[in-house]
């Protein structure tokens, strides 16, 4: 089984900022795969459906960004021996960059410390770099809204990629 948890804010203020970019992943994800995402539960929206051989499971947590991880040890804990991957935003890398790490730390990003607090830092990731501010952060990654032909880019390019990590 794998699973990919898109990281995001559960409100609709938060629809199209940079923060919210692994929701945006899993949606269009979601439409590709054709996995509807009506379930609840593990604190999470999900789906699941099998692509090729293999049991795969999308999930957008519906706890604040900075407690994803509440929703990502109920996942490890039904699912241990699940391959995981979260995809999430990222300041640090260079803005439209995807990029793939096997394991690491939390960074600079509070849902993916949150994470890294609860679980290890054993999971692989997907970040998308979404620009560094000018100005104040947080205001950046929760109100600024993401161009969309951008954000189109971006999620694009993170489903290559996930798509890559499926095979």
């Amino acid at each position: 089984m794998k699973i990919i948890v898109g990281l995001g804010n559960p409100i609709n203020q938060y629809k199209n900022t940079g923060h919210n970019i692994g929701f945006e992943v899993v949606d269009n994800l979601a439409k590709k795969l054709d996995i509807p995402l009506t379930k609840k539960g593990f604190k999470s929206i999900y789906g699941q459906a099998k692509v090729g051989n293999e049991l795969v499971m999308l999930v957008k947590p519906q706890t604040y960004m900075n407690l994803s991880g509440e929703a990502v040890i109920l996942l490890k804990k039904k699912f241990k021996d699940a391959k995981l991957l979260v995809v999430v935003d990222d300041i640090d890398i260079d803005r439209g960059t995807v990029r793939y790490r096997e394991r690491g730390s939390g960074g600079t990003h509070n849902g993916l410390r949150n994470i890294v607090s609860l679980i290890g830092e054993d999971f692989e990731r997907l970040k998308i770099g979404i620009g560094k501010p000018e100005g104040e952060l947080r205001s950046f990654v929760v109100e600024h809204k993401l161009d969309q032909e951008f954000q189109t880019k971006l999620v694009e390019s993170a489903i290559e990629k996930i798509s890559e990590w499926l095979n």
